[in-house]
């Protein structure tokens, strides 16, 4: 599959690093200077050569209809769970498994691991030739490099969503014996900790349960078996491992696996930390497990401080681990590689969980054909209702995860702060977050770290609190203000711990989050706006402070100002995600005391926090409505939300921020309407974002997907969008629908249902008045039928022209027309020529592949590069690219010739600060044929403004100096780039060394090849 838009080129993408940022780019902004990437003397010292994982055509278990020869379905039915153990399953799996071995060997490649229950993938060690050979084989639909992946990361969040109390979700369920019972959610993550009393439970025996506790997990031989509430039946084990053997599963954490194969090929022994099993050595897994379904009511106690009780949102639910993500010790190689978490998702539907935890978000959206979204897209489709984080990028546009319309993207709210109050001597109060003050602190001596640093050390290392900055003898007894910065929160009350400290306040430089850390010493964390006068206070003569338990809570629940944001750049704009908001600020739960400083209970705060507790919800429904399909239960979730909060109390319309709202745990088991969709549903949506599924499925408009919100990315002049609802209770709804500027009129506005399962469909025009252009514009249609209201957010962006996504003409000058529809009347365009760089010529006479860096100016609105290869007909000849960011590698594409031996690559919307280019040729065995190449890239010129119809002339050229090959490449072990846990976030990626075949010319544009001229043209804002 490629999200590349179809061009006479065959492009299969090999996906983008999960974490990284992309941004929007506005197309109307005039253009500034070119760039002429020439190549170096010798080829860039990167190479592609690494774990890939090949898609191939052919459905795996969970959509597998029938169709290949006399292998019979394996599909399950609707409401039903995949077998994997039935004779019909075996035996496909066994020819997908053939298949796979097969396709390898065309290539001279060895398979490394096999995936056949989600996604129809292997995963191997590939060199550039034989990417390109792949990418030759019809079958052959994705290839994306393996990946590292990462952990994103009422002041009682389970009472807060109102699931304790008498009148909560728990005592409606029967109590939180029974809340989530028969669920089994699966939590992929970096393992567990399982003597936490959180996990508490009876060992697994051999006894098989009776009538009153059919749901009771038993063990044959080495097996945990467990019976449904949905009737499946969950089979799972407790694998063994480094401190963990089969007596840490009980009936609270049924069954553990762990799956490291490639991180372990690729991170040396030396410099592994942690444990090779399911045990967690950091504590994020083992806090997302215990969120979603910890026991009830457990007492949280550190260093002696009783914090109060925690318990998971589905406390009688079970957990199964997957654990995918590890630690190094270096921190530089914390992280899961893709193939590895594929693996872990495979096992996790083979296994029979109903729900899944993916607490991995990062600050580059995923593509739709990234092989862990079409794993998690079939698992969808089996009915596992799959929760993930949306990232921790936030509050910058567009920098979100996790945007497939098959899982519920989880941005993280506040609950009620636990606060505390620093008291200056001067008689000023401020108010911050803090979980350590429980007793009056001071007043004491209020000093600047640089104050009472070593002698030896600088001033800005002490006021950091940096490691041994601070002296002693003149520390002891005093109350530091240390910034927030270079070392970690906790890290700096350690410092002042060391140094006889007896208090600190942590003061924001900037516009950052509080967080209620376990610190070493009491500890009073302030945001900037507070930060400034104590700190000027703190500088003066006989300063003093007094640190006191509570004060002032902000409004709550607001979205947390690290939560990544919308709009999906991969959706277009016509997908509303995040789809919804849950508690992810200071949440305390269970976790490893082996990466928290001895502790079994700390605060966390994340993306990764808040997606467990929808996770815990998806498990409550579950437990009452088995058969729910995960879109029935996500579309309840959204359609009873509530907005959250400004920070002046108002209620939120940032739809971009918090998806449909707050999840209100008490309204969503009373929607009143769903809107559901399925496998079929989401392959129309892929086709019709330019996603080619090979399903023959016929495409529709994004914006039509049934979806519980609605989002048109481009609305000009006026759109009807389709929905259908299925109603979960009889009952008449009518229809309102609240949009500024914009006349919404809903066919048919009243909907009749006699009983519940009866479904209407029913269209909503939008035609824009006075919205104005290029602005979002949101609001919502609300269906409302006595006390039941169904609400759904609307995001759309009105538009007031289009004109052809490209435009082709020929020559040094001239003019070439094209057509400009506008919404309005009268319209003044403003063009902007290509600025592009000479054609680049050469022959390639070794069997080498050749790499360049073709950098692209700031503001570049777009940028196409052209490569025209005269080769004979049996050598294969293809092009690696990729994105490069801070002189890292994002992701590594496929670009095949058409049949006139042209590839054209287009980049509309660059956000990368380079592009990566590497030309590879070889015979079809091998042997050397000489290829011919030429290239050229272009970019955009000086604007020239017209009426009516739009007039495109080349821009004038720009020559610039010839840019050296970037070799700045941020390696990890294997040459994998990492996606790590919450707070730390890092870039990388690489290439492998291409070999072309001697007597290789090339022709193209943006190409390089021995004795290469090159033209280049991006389209930039000045």
């Amino acid at each position: 599959m490629s999200l590349l838009p179809r061009r006479t080129s065959r492009n299969r993408r090999a996906g983008l690093a999960g974490l990284l940022t992309t941004a929007f780019a506005s197309l109307s902004l005039p253009l500034a200077s070119t760039a002429t990437a020439v190549p170096a003397a010798a080829p860039i010292a990167e190479s592609a050569t690494g774990t890939y994982l090949v898609t191939l055509a052919g459905e795996p278990l969970v959509t597998y209809d029938g169709g290949v020869r006399d292998l019979a379905a394996t599909k399950p039915a609707e409401g039903g769970k995949l077998d994997v153990a039935s004779a019909a399953a075996r035996r496909y799996r066994a020819h997908l498994t053939d298949q796979q071995v097969r396709v390898a060997k065309k290539v001279g490649a060895t398979v490394r691991q096999h995936y056949a229950v989600t996604t129809n993938t292997f995963s191997a060690r590939l060199d550039a030739r034989q990417l390109v050979r792949l990418a030759h084989i019809g079958n052959v639909v994705h290839i994306a490099p393996d990946r590292f992946h990462q952990a994103t990361d009422d002041r009682n969040s389970t009472d807060f969503l109102g699931l304790s109390g008498r009148k909560g979700l728990w005592k409606a369920l029967g109590g939180t014996a029974e809340a989530g019972k028969g669920i089994v959610i699966g939590d992929i993550d970096t393992g567990i900790w399982p003597e936490n009393p959180s996990f508490a439970a009876p060992a697994l025996s051999s006894r098989k349960p009776g009538r009153t506790d059919r749901h009771r997990p038993y063990r044959v031989g080495t097996t945990t078996v467990m019976h449904k509430a949905d009737g499946g039946t969950f089979k799972g084990t407790c694998q063994t491992g480094d401190s963990f053997t089969a007596a840490a599963c009980n009936e609270k954490v049924i069954s553990a696996r762990y799956f490291g194969k490639a991180w372990l090929d690729a991170v040396p022994e030396s410099n592994r930390a942690g444990y090779v099993s399911p045990r967690d050595s950091q504590g994020h897994g083992t806090h997302t497990a215990a969120t979603a379904a910890g026991n009830a009511d457990v007492r949280a106690k550190v260093d002696g401080e009783d914090l109060g009780t925690v318990s998971g949102v589905a406390p009688a639910a079970t957990i199964a681990v997957y654990k995918a993500l590890w630690q190094s010790k270096d921190g530089q190689a914390d992280g899961g590689l893709t193939s590895d978490i594929v693996a872990a998702i495979d096992q996790a539907v083979a296994d029979g969980v109903d729900v899944i935890n993916y607490s991995l978000g990062g600050t580059f959206e995923s593509a739709y054909d990234n092989p862990a979204q079409v794993a998690l897209r079939n698992a969808a489709a089996a009915g596992v209702f799959v929760a993930t984080a949306a990232g921790n990028s936030g509050p910058g546009a567009s920098s979100l995860d996790n945007t497939a319309p098959w899982t519920t993207t989880v941005a993280a709210g506040t609950i009620k702060s636990h606060t505390g109050t620093v008291t200056l001597g001067n008689g000023a109060s401020h108010t911050g977050i803090s979980t350590t003050v429980h007793r009056q602190v001071g007043p004491a001596p209020l000093v600047r770290g640089s104050a009472v640093r070593v002698p030896d050390t600088v001033d800005v290392y002490a006021d950091y609190c940096m490691p041994d900055s601070l002296d002693p003898a003149r520390t002891a007894g005093k109350i530091v203000v240390c910034e927030r910065g270079f070392n970690g929160r906790a890290d700096k009350s350690a410092e002042v711990k060391r140094a006889g400290g007896i208090g600190l306040v942590l003061v924001n430089p900037g516009n950052e989050s509080t967080d209620g850390d376990l610190h070493s010493v009491p500890t009073v964390h302030l945001d900037n706006a507070d930060a400034a006068p104590v700190r000027t206070y703190a500088a003066t003569d006989g300063a003093t402070a007094t640190l006191t338990e509570g004060g002032a809570s902000d409004v709550y629940p607001q979205v947390a100002g690290f939560s990544s944001r919308g709009p999906s750049l991969t959706g277009n704009g016509d997908l509303l995600k995040p789809d919804i908001t849950a508690p992810g600020v200071t949440i305390l739960a269970a976790v490893s005391p082996d990466g928290n400083d001895g502790h079994d209970f700390d605060y966390y705060s994340g993306t990764s926090m808040a997606t467990p507790h929808i996770s815990g919800l998806a498990a409550l429904y579950l437990s009452e409505h088995p058969t729910w399909s995960p879109m029935s239960i996500k579309s309840a979730m959204m359609t009873t939300a509530a907005p959250t909060k400004t920070a002046d109390g108002k209620n939120s319309d940032d739809a971009f921020a918090q998806g449909a709202g707050e999840v209100d745990a008490r309204a969503m088991l009373r929607p009143g309407l769903v809107y559901d969709s399925g496998e079929r549903d989401w392959l129309a949506y892929l086709e019709g974002s330019g996603v080619d599924t090979g399903t023959g499925v016929k495409a529709i408009d994004p914006s039509d997907l049934n979806y519980p919100s609605i989002a048109i990315g481009d609305l000009f002049g006026k759109q009807t969008v389709t929905r259908t609802v299925t109603a979960t209770t009889a009952g008449t709804y009518r229809a309102r629908v609240d949009l500024p500027g914009i006349k919404a009129t809903v066919s048919p506005s009243v909907l009749h249902f006699s009983h519940p399962g009866q479904k209407r469909t029913f269209t909503v025009t939008l035609d824009v008045t006075t919205a104005p252009a290029g602005r979002v514009d949101t609001g919502a249609l609300t269906w409302t039928s006595g006390r039941t209201t169904v609400r759904s957010p609307i995001v759309v962006t009105p538009q007031i022209v289009r004109a052809p996504a490209e435009i082709k003409g020929s020559g040094s000058s001239g003019s070439t027309k094209f057509p400009v529809t506008p919404a309005t009347s009268t319209l003044t365009a403003t063009a902007y020529g290509p600025v592009t760089s000479p054609v680049t010529e050469g022959t390639l006479t070794q069997m080498q592949q050749i790499s360049y860096d073709a950098e692209i100016p700031s503001d570049t609105k777009a940028s196409q590069i052209t490569v025209r290869f005269d080769a004979a007909d049996d050598t294969i000849t293809g092009v690696l690219w990729g994105n490069k960011v801070d002189g890292v590698l994002q992701d590594v594409q496929v670009a095949v010739p058409d049949s006139d031996g042209t590839v054209t690559i287009t980049v509309p919307h660059p956000t990368a600060d380079a592009l990566f280019v590497s030309l590879v040729a070889m015979g079809t065995d091998d042997d050397r044929h000489p290829v011919h190449l030429s290239g050229e890239p272009h970019h955009r010129g000086q604007p020239r403004h017209r009426q009516g119809h739009g007039h495109a002339r080349p821009g004038p050229r720009h020559p610039r100096r010839a840019d050296r090959p970037d070799r700045r490449l941020v390696r990890r072990p294997g040459g994998h780039p990492v996606r790590r846990l919450d707070r730390v976030r890092q870039r990388g990626g690489h290439l492998p060394d291409p070999q072309l075949n001697p007597g290789t010319h090339l022709r193209g544009r943006h190409a390089h090849a021995c004795r290469p001229r090159t033209r280049a043209a991006h389209m930039s804002a000045t």
